[in-house]
């Protein structure tokens, strides 16, 4: 029974391993079929290629690659970097020295033109005042005696003036108290926001310390420093387009308001502002990129800046490929570069020049006047 079991498990194995190497042999057999089939499309392709290549007359050429010469309005663009500043924003310091009896505001708020916004110690003021007062109610009564005795031709000229005189420095010295009771309440030079507060209760302010910030960013300027060689190209009134890359990328437009009236000595820059109004996101000293539109030309000769190239004489030209029957050859064309911005120059040329004309934007320091070329996409 065993030596039966043994017999078929083996002949069980066998069929298995032929059954293996009959489904090999067929897989190799499909491959080795879709090689053959691949090597005469492959043959086939090349035959074609052969005859394509005898066919063109223009292999072993110099391979340039053309554009179209436009006919628009050329723009050159000033970038720079600017800074958000407003005028107001202040830190403001007591005018005379005190205690600090009350701080009114928080941070953050919104506070009024004029609204008290923090109370210094006055007792020392409203004490002398009081003495001040009696005092003058005594030299206005000593006056009104010499006024008396005046008219009835009794007293003295000079007893009268010392009379009023003293009721007159009384009177100075009160106002002149009034003045500095009056400077004993910080008060908001203008509406905004109370930005930081420095000042605690109980401390004693004086004129070197300042006690808070406040800050109005309704309306900001951006300012930048232009090299002075743009000068005669920017006016006030100039658009601008001004990109604060680290808030949200926003990009705004606005116009040149101010332009400045001195060169900096040190590097050769003036000053530009721009007014923005009715702000209510950015803040003072955030960065910004400004973009200015400092040259304009209608109706200008416009080509890619790769296309022009240098002479030995260190004079401008380009190359125009010419077509004649259906080849393109190379001409030459001497132009002056006026200007180059973002990819694109604009130049002029004393040849005739239009849209219609392809110029030769790479492949060009490889080829001369008159030679044979290839224009590949």
């Amino acid at each position: 029974m065993k030596k039966a079991t043994i017999y078929i498990t083996f002949l069980s194995g066998l069929m298995f391993l032929f059954q293996s190497c009959s489904e090999s042999n067929s897989k190799l057999e499909n491959l080795l079929a879709k090689k053959r089939e691949l090597k005469l499309k492959l043959a086939s392709l090349q035959e074609e290629i052969n005859l394509l290549q005898k066919e063109d007359n223009t292999s072993g050429l110099p391979l340039v690659s053309v554009k179209n010469i436009e006919n628009k309005t050329f723009v050159h663009k000033i970038k720079v970097q600017g800074n958000v500043e407003t005028e107001q924003d202040v830190l403001l310091n007591a005018e005379m020295g005190g205690i600090i009896t009350q701080v009114h505001v928080k941070e953050g708020q919104f506070v009024h033109n004029g609204q008290t916004l923090i109370s210094l110690d006055v007792a020392l003021i409203n004490s002398s005042m009081q003495e001040i007062e009696s005092q003058l109610e005594y030299a206005n009564y000593m006056l009104d005696k010499q006024e008396e005795l005046r008219k009835r031709g009794v007293g003295s000229e000079f007893e009268y003036k010392t009379a009023k005189n003293q009721v007159d420095a009384l009177k100075n010295k009160i106002k002149s108290l009034s003045t500095q009771r009056g400077k004993s309440s910080i008060k908001a030079p203008f509406s905004g926001v109370i930005d930081k507060i420095f000042a605690k209760n109980g401390q004693v302010a004086g004129p070197q310390s300042p006690l808070l910030r406040l800050v109005n960013n309704e309306e900001i300027n951006i300012t930048a420093d232009i090299s002075e060689k743009h000068f005669e190209n920017i006016k006030i009134g100039t658009d601008v387009s001004i990109r604060f890359p680290n808030y949200k990328d926003t990009v705004i437009s606005a116009k040149i308001s101010h332009i400045g009236n001195y060169i900096d000595p040190t590097n050769r820059t003036f000053r530009v502002m721009m007014n923005v109004k009715n702000n209510k996101v950015f803040l003072p000293n955030m960065l910004t990129e400004i973009e200015i539109i400092d040259l304009e030309i209608a109706n200008s000769i416009v080509v890619p800046t790769s296309s022009v190239l240098k002479s030995q004489n260190n004079e401008d030209y380009i190359f125009i490929a010419k077509k004649k029957n259906k080849n393109y050859f190379a001409e030459i064309k001497n132009v002056k570069l006026i200007e180059k911005y973002d990819g694109q120059a604009k130049i002029e040329s004393e040849a005739l020049l239009n849209s219609s004309d392809k110029v030769v934007v790479k492949g060009a320091r490889g080829i001369e006047n008159g030679m044979k070329i290839k224009i590949i996409k």
